[in-house]
């Protein structure tokens, strides 16, 4: 994810985005500052950032989006509630909100469900369900396998490289999680050899890597 977002460099080849898809990434909780000196409604409101520029005057309009976006989450109230007083549940639920107001194309959730309740998770399905019905790309890495079969219809398997990818139940299938096992434990071999590209086969399920839809809309899910 950090590569489609230029965040990281790959290694070999290059990750492009198709000219005018606009993209939103929400990171993993635990690469953000709590500790910085921010409000709720600071927070979600640095997802206009993008339309509005750094130094760009918000609107009437830009706090009505907010608070849209605070309600739809169930955030409704905790405008200037400070970001460290919030439980793993609520900032994320605000991480959600600056999502929603980007209003992008192309959604990339890394590790969206760690640490929260059970209420939040459902919650948050349901806002990418949502996203999803309209016909927004969502990529998200998850490690619940359980979860992924319930509500994503698309899962790539990664193991060090990629091990399966299509429909998620089949791609999730114990012949597939044995080999994902086996490949995950040669990572923590100190003889293994460099994990570099190189010709592999994978598993398909009904999807080829060039009917991957570059230019439709679809929910994702990656196991690493």
């Amino acid at each position: 994810m950090k590569g489609i977002v230029g965040v990281l460099r790959p290694m070999a080849g290059a990750c492009k985005v198709t000219p005018g898809v606009t993209l939103a990434y929400l990171p993993q909780q635990s690469e953000l500052d709590r500790s910085f000196p921010a409000r709720v409604i600071d927070l979600v409101s640095l997802g206009l950032w993008p339309r509005r520029g750094l130094l760009g005057r918000y609107r009437p309009e830009d706090r009505e989006t907010v608070a849209k976006a605070l309600s739809a989450v169930g955030m409704e109230g905790f405008e200037k509630r400070p970001i460290d007083t919030l439980s793993g549940g609520q900032l994320q639920r605000a991480l959600f909100a600056r999502v929603l107001v980007q209003d992008a194309d192309l959604i990339l959730l890394d590790e969206p469900f760690n640490a929260i309740d059970a209420r939040t998770i459902q919650d948050l399905i349901g806002l990418i369900k949502r996203w999803h019905g309209e016909k927004r790309t969502i990529l998200v890495v998850v490690h619940d396998l359980d979860l992924v079969r319930r509500h994503f219809p698309e899962a790539l398997l990664l193991a060090r490289q990629p091990v399966a990818w299509g429909e998620a139940r089949k791609t999730l299938a114990p012949e597939n999680l044995l080999l994902s096992a086996r490949q995950f434990q040669e990572a923590w071999d100190e003889n293994a050899p460099w994990c570099e590209p190189e010709e592999h086969s994978l598993a398909q399920t009904g999807a080829h890597p060039h009917d991957h839809h570059t230019h439709g809309h679809h929910g994702g899910s990656d196991e690493t």
